[in-house]
């Protein structure tokens, strides 16, 4: 996570869960699906420390500049994309709403401004822990 972000993030409550569930593991795609229409509207802009396939590199062109829309992000995260220590950060307009954050294929972070929605995934990831 960037200094920048991290220094907003840290005003925002947050979750941990594990990445992998059995053999499924919780891609970017099921997060953006998980978020429902608190995510719809944002603008997303991503970072991938590891480039494990050709969509990691679309992602962070596809964000660099004025970021891109949800489906424009869950267009490149699907099919099945694992990703390995990768932030997503979710703005609307240029207040920061919502960053992923997922460390070596093993956890998710979740920090939000709205606590419904990490309510929502602590119901759907009942292993999630308060950061």
């Amino acid at each position: 996570m960037s200094r920048d972000t991290a220094a907003v993030a840290a005003g925002m409550r947050g979750i941990r869960f594990r990445a992998w569930r059995g053999e499924h593991y919780v891609t970017l795609a099921e997060l953006l699906v998980r978020l429902g229409s608190f995510g719809l509207d944002l603008t997303w802009r991503v970072e991938c420390e590891e480039v494990v396939d050709p969509r990691c590199a679309a992602m962070e062109r596809s964000s660099a500049d004025g970021g891109m829309d949800t489906l424009t992000l869950l267009s490149l995260t699907t099919p099945f994309l694992q990703l390995i220590d990768a932030e997503a950060r979710g703005f609307a307009g240029d207040e920061l709403m919502v960053v992923l954050t997922e460390f070596d294929s093993s956890s998710w972070d979740v920090r939000a401004v709205d606590e419904h929605v990490l309510g929502d995934l602590r119901h759907h990831y009942p292993d999630a822990e308060a950061l």
